[in-house]
């Protein structure tokens, strides 16, 4: 790994500047790897979950994966022009000149995760290859089959100097974050990402986090009850619930909270009528996942939650190969129980009764701050106190999880949900260094303000001018 990445970091270093030909069809090169092949990833993906919904893994994660890199290709060269910034009063009166050139960093790490293998491989490829860079790639260990096609795709499609992908259990993913990379993307656990941003310090490698935390759903006053169901249940039961952005607990108007239960339960009993073999399902991923959103169930029975599990056809999962849990309402739990404090990423929901919306906001702001937050209803006033007394990665009002697919938004999150963004321009500027360039004047401006030795009346006058309130 060390030697691809000196190879890659000379590759680009003689290849500067990095024309946008070059970028472009990087780009399209990516695009085309995922139209033509794109069937034989949404098979190894069904393949690694042993039971993913095909037509979600082709929204997405191959949909989801060529948008990005499109939208990069078609605005790559206004995002590569110089931007002109304003020289210190009065030197641009005096034809000094100031912009910042956007240039590659180098060679750009990084670490995919399992639960969107393809899409969170190839969306941030959009800003990294529009940035000129070389990538180095560790997916997942989790899904086995998706990464070995990955890595057979790019190395058919790309030249190692170009795209490199590492495949390898968890000693791989330490040693891949051990390098000494221009730039580090890391997607996961928390807890993960600290043990990769302390490897990465050892090396002063700058880092993208994109983390995740409990994204709290907040139903306001006047919010339509059925919308808000619909949209919480498709959000939450994509890719059941193993999402960073899924909506992780609701709080809800207290007099509105049986209401919305019920609609929940309907909506996903309508959308999903069977589990077990239902092709638009999808399992969790592992067995020891299984097992620890089971412990948070046991542990909120034992505790007296009201537990509303949502199985149409009454089916036996216990015994699933599939690894499929329904869709499980745990109404008021108690914040200490597990599943109040952890990530849930599984197809559990609390919901919680709030008395007035400033509980509520307290009730979110008393957490960690989470990668995304949704607010459902038309009040303006709520909505605005909603958006400013809350901090988060990024918001989706009157629905969930939509902001991360528009490509003119930048995405991540804050402090333990994450640090750094990228998308769309924002992505191109993350992974590429913002070099500042000044051109002086023709003038002896040092002479004029008296600002060299030796020092006397004009220093005086400028520092009486500049000095003050």
């Amino acid at each position: 790994m060390r030697e691809t990445l000196e190879r890659q970091r000379a590759a680009v270093a003689a290849a500067l500047p990095v024309p946008a030909e070059r970028r472009i069809d990087r780009l399209r090169r990516a695009v085309a790897l995922l139209v033509d092949h794109g069937e034989r990833l949404v098979e190894a993906m069904d393949a690694d979950f042993a039971g993913r919904s095909r037509n979600m893994s082709r929204v997405t994660d191959i949909m989801g994966s060529v948008k990005p890199l499109k939208h990069a290709a078609a605005n790559l060269r206004r995002w590569m022009k110089p931007e002109r910034r304003k020289p210190e009063f009065p030197m641009g009166l005096f034809g000094a000149r100031a912009h910042v050139e956007y240039q590659p960093k180098g060679v750009v790490g990084v670490i995919s995760p399992w639960n969107f293998p393809v899409t969170l491989t190839f969306t941030p490829l959009a800003g990294i290859l529009a940035a000129g860079n070389a990538v180095m790639i560790k997916p997942s260990e989790y899904t086995p089959a998706t990464s070995e096609v990955m890595a057979e795709l790019f190395s058919a499609s790309f030249d190692e100097d170009e795209v490199a992908v590492f495949t390898g259990g968890p000693e791989v993913g330490e040693a891949f974050s051990r390098l000494p990379f221009d730039h580090l993307l890391f997607t996961g656990a928390t807890s993960i990402a600290r043990h990769v941003m302390r490897a990465a310090s050892e090396n002063l490698v700058p880092l993208t986090l994109e983390l995740g935390g409990k994204s709290p759903v907040v139903i306001g006053s006047d919010a339509d009850l059925g919308t808000a169901a619909e949209r919480l249940v498709i959000g939450k039961m994509m890719n059941a619930g193993q999402i960073c952005l899924a909506p992780d607990y609701v709080l809800v108007p207290r007099a509105h909270r049986d209401a919305l239960v019920e609609r929940i339960a309907a909506v996903a009993a309508e959308l999903y009528p069977t589990v077990a073999d239902n092709p638009d399902y999808t399992s969790v991923i592992h067995a020891r996942h299984v097992q620890r959103l089971r412990g948070y169930l046991e542990e909120a029975r034992a505790a007296g939650t009201s537990i509303r599990e949502v199985n149409p056809a009454g089916e036996s999962l216990e015994g699933s190969t599939g690894q499929r849990l329904p869709l499980t309402l745990l109404v008021e739990p108690d914040p200490s129980l597990a599943v109040m404090q952890d990530e849930i990423f599984g197809p559990l929901l609390p919901v919680l009764g709030y008395a007035t919306l400033d509980e509520a906001i307290d009730f979110i702001n008393a957490r960690p701050r989470p990668l995304g937050l949704y607010f459902f209803g038309e009040n303006r006033a709520e909505t605005r106190r909603v958006l400013e007394r809350t901090v988060s990665g990024g918001v989706t009002l009157n629905d969930v999880i939509w902001h991360v697919g528009q490509e003119d938004l930048p995405f991540g999150g804050i402090g333990p949900s994450g640090m750094g963004v990228y998308h769309g321009v924002d992505g191109f500027r993350e992974f590429s260094h913002a070099k500042s360039v000044f051109r002086q004047s023709r003038f002896n401006l040092a002479k004029l303000a008296g600002l060299r030795p030796p020092y006397g009346e004009r220093l005086k006058a400028t520092l009486r001018r500049e000095i003050r309130k």
